[in-house]
């Protein structure tokens, strides 16, 4: 079931904490912070002539939040999210504690699951549900480019 981007509060919650550009993951987790009843997601989003990139969003009962909505540049109906991982307000806190405590010197965010990790893309990161979420959203982004110029000089299509 694909849940509805609320554009609105997305945009209101992005203003609220701030929100940066290329920074979804730390996005998504203060504007976690401020909904206990949210569920944070990392996953894949595609939108037109974008290739996939790993991204976070909140989910909600009825609706998805994106607090890095204002910086995509895209109408939302052109994006699409495809989560590979899903954590509740408290599993995310203890797992960002958990990684500053483990690994002080590295970001918290994004948070992977447990090893074995699999190859998504040219990264090793995340597990078996990051490797479907980044198939799923390689097959939207073929399908919606499908007639869109190539930008690749020979005229093949580069992913």
């Amino acid at each position: 079931m694909n849940k509805p981007l609320e554009s609105n509060l997305s945009k209101e919650i992005a203003d609220q904490i701030k929100s940066k550009a290329k920074n979804s993951f730390d996005n998504t987790y203060k504007a976690a912070l401020l909904h206990d009843n949210a569920v944070y997601v990392q996953g894949f989003l595609v939108g037109l002539g974008n290739k996939p990139i790993e991204h976070s969003w909140l989910e909600f009962d009825e609706y998805l939040v994106d607090p890095t909505l204002p910086h995509l540049n895209k109408n939302t109906a052109e994006l699409y999210y495809f989560p590979a991982q899903k954590l509740s307000v408290k599993q995310l806190k203890a797992a960002v504690e958990e990684a500053l405590e483990d690994y002080p010197e590295d970001p918290p965010l994004p948070v992977y699951g447990a090893t074995p990790y699999e190859y998504y893309g040219d990264q090793m990161l995340g597990g078996h549900d990051y490797q479907m979420a980044y198939e799923e959203a390689v097959a939207k982004y073929r399908e919606l480019n499908l007639n869109q110029p190539s930008n690749n000089s020979n005229g093949q299509e580069s992913i």
